[in-house]
């Protein structure tokens, strides 16, 4: 395995910042660690840097144990949040930086910096003053920084949250672009869905200082594991039951605790719940259907329809129940009107609580 942590703890004071993380980065992936602030992903991400130490547990790295080897010798590039840019440099020596502590002869160094900025396409900046950038262009020289050193592994944290969200969107774009086309291997920190989603190709989720899934981005969407997972990523109708049906059936039945409506779905043995302990089920507002005849259909009233330009979210409730559908047009539909809300049980998944 390329990179590998396992099972790595880190507190601070009484504060555990990670726990028990383990996790398997495979050569030339673009890997995310997604989860809310305070979550202990950057504490993960400065224990791969070597930047902090684990107070239990292992970080290998294409076979070696480098868990208390210093940040120098690992060989990494890293992007931080805020850049730390030297701002007493110009972009030449900013970008010479990592390079200069490598003996270096000028003739090389010359030729890596500027092939560096070359490729985030900053040619001909090096006497640039770095207070003359705009924040993707900083961002940028950043970048250039970190891959000037040919690094083995690619850290980033967090480097698009100071930009504006159109920049931030056409940078992310250039970004996975730069790290494919380097053949490199990536590790990216951040809070951002969308920004995960459209990066990495495989991502582990983390709440309170733990890893809770990891998958492709299509598959931490449409099957979360865990009530956390299913909470953070993206909105979810969460509906709190009660199993009324067999262990012994595959049939699923559930009754919601909110409106007492009765549900049925496919489920799996060792993912049932006891008989007298609620459960969790999840449903996309997309893949809720207003109107029609199927199973798992309920009665509810139309209670909001907010409109948000190609689609509109349309709130619901169904004797207490409340839910939401994500839908494209909301032609017919009213405030306070009778319909029938459909909740197709292939999209119903039963969530495990772990915490």
């Amino acid at each position: 395995m390329f990179l590998s942590l396992k099972n790595v703890s880190r507190t601070f004071g009484s504060t555990r910042a990670v726990a028990g993380v383990s996790l398997d980065v495979n050569r030339g992936e673009f890997f995310g660690l997604l989860g809310p602030s305070g979550c202990g992903k950057t504490t993960t991400l400065r224990m791969i840097a070597g930047l902090e130490r684990p107070d239990s547990g292992a970080i290998e790295f294409q076979g070696a144990d480098i868990t208390y080897l210093p940040p120098e010798r690992r060989g990494f590039g890293m992007v931080f949040q805020n850049y730390a840019l030297f701002p007493h440099l110009n972009v030449f020596e900013n970008v010479a930086f990592g390079l200069r502590a490598r003996n270096q002869t000028k003739a090389e160094m010359t030729e890596r910096v500027n092939s560096a900025l070359e490729l985030v396409q900053l040619p001909g900046y090096g006497k640039r003053a770095v207070d003359e950038l705009s924040g993707g262009q900083q961002q940028r020289v950043a970048i250039a920084r970190a891959i000037a050193i040919e690094p083995a592994l690619l850290l980033f944290d967090e480097p698009l949250s100071n930009l504006d969200v159109s920049l931030r969107e056409a940078t992310r774009s250039e970004l996975r672009e730069l790290v494919t086309r380097l053949g490199l291997t990536a590790v990216y920190v951040t809070h951002d869905q969308e920004e995960a989603f459209a990066l990495c190709d495989r991502i582990s989720v983390m709440v309170g200082g733990k890893l809770k899934q990891t998958g492709r981005p299509r598959e931490l969407y449409e099957q979360p594991a865990e009530i956390s997972v299913a909470s953070f990523l993206g909105r979810n109708n969460l509906i709190q039951v009660m199993r009324l049906s067999s262990s012994k059936t595959s049939a699923g039945e559930f009754k919601t605790l909110e409106g007492g409506h009765t549900l049925q779905l496919a489920v799996k043995h060792e993912d049932l719940a006891p008989l007298n302990k609620p459960v969790y089920l999840a449903i996309r507002p997309e893949h809720v259907q207003i109107n029609g005849a199927a199973e798992n259909s309920l009665r509810a009233s139309v209670r909001e329809i907010v409109f948000a330009g190609a689609t509109s979210t349309v709130r619901l409730d169904a004797n207490g129940l409340l839910l939401e559908a994500l839908v494209l047009s909301t032609e017919g539909l009213t405030v306070n009107q009778q319909c029938n809300v459909i909740l197709p049980p292939h999209y119903l998944k039963l969530l495990r609580n772990t915490d």
